[in-house]
């Protein structure tokens, strides 16, 4: 007979960490406390249930390289932000992600886009979903290094099949031909199948003066418009606030 050492051993052997901790604390228990054969299994499956979510979440958050460490709960939602606490709780379920719905995040210098686009991307691994933060500059950086190495086609393939993509400081620096061709083609494979948050310090009324070239224009701004939210944040400079604080 498998005694509880040996269960406990063979329960980390095959990775049941969640049940493994469960198990040594219910064996531990007086016997008019141990639960029933029901309410163990329920225990066990919900501990490893539980434990593989939150592994899944942290691995997902390493890879995304999110810029901030942001959560939901601590954006600001006020009249004077232009942001309601029902239009940040509408988003916060990530069903715009199995919508293929893109989030359009815009304001002056300071006002919190990247946070809360982060805070979106901290919900969205959580949710299970996996998510790449991208700014503009590392955007173009590694479209450079993949053309030199030949991963130019594995990185557009990598960047089809992430459910959601945030390419924040979109407007900052100019862009060249090829790069708004990538970011067409990019737009294009995720069109009405992956979500794509982008951050601008720019009206969105703006972008396609700012892209510069009328045919690529038309064609970025209609996929990128096309089910989109829009979020345009108002207000004092949230970093300069804290740092008068």
């Amino acid at each position: 007979m498998i005694n509880t050492e040996q269960i406990i051993e063979k329960l980390d052997g095959l990775k049941l960490s969640g049940m493994s901790q469960v198990y040594e604390a219910c064996v531990q228990m007086p016997s008019h406390q141990m639960p029933t054969v029901h309410e163990l299994m329920a225990r066990l499956v919900e501990a490893e249930w539980q434990s593989r979510t939150s592994h899944r979440t942290q691995m997902y958050l390493k890879l995304s390289n999110l810029r901030y460490d942001a959560v939901l709960e601590n954006i600001t939602c006020n009249p004077a932000r232009n942001l309601s606490r029902d239009q940040l709780l509408s988003l916060a379920d990530c069903s715009f992600i199995q919508r293929a719905d893109n989030i359009l995040i815009t304001g002056a210098t300071g006002c919190g886009k990247s946070y809360l686009a982060c805070a979106l991307g901290r919900q969205a691994c959580g949710r299970g979903h996996k998510v790449a933060y991208l700014g503009m500059g590392r955007f173009i950086e590694k479209l450079t290094m993949a053309k030199l190495d030949g991963t130019y086609l594995k990185l557009l393939n990598q960047w089809e099949r992430t459910p959601l993509i945030i390419l924040d400081d979109f407007g900052l620096v100019p862009m060249e031909h090829q790069v708004k061709v990538t970011l067409l083609q990019m737009l294009e494979d995720r069109y009405g199948r992956r979500s794509t948050i982008i951050v601008s310090q720019l009206p969105v009324p703006t972008w396609h003066q700012y892209l510069n070239e009328p045919t690529l224009a038309d064609a970025i701004m209609d996929r990128m418009s096309a089910s989109s939210h829009r979020i345009e944040l108002t207000g004092d400079s949230l970093r300069r606030k804290k740092t008068q604080e």
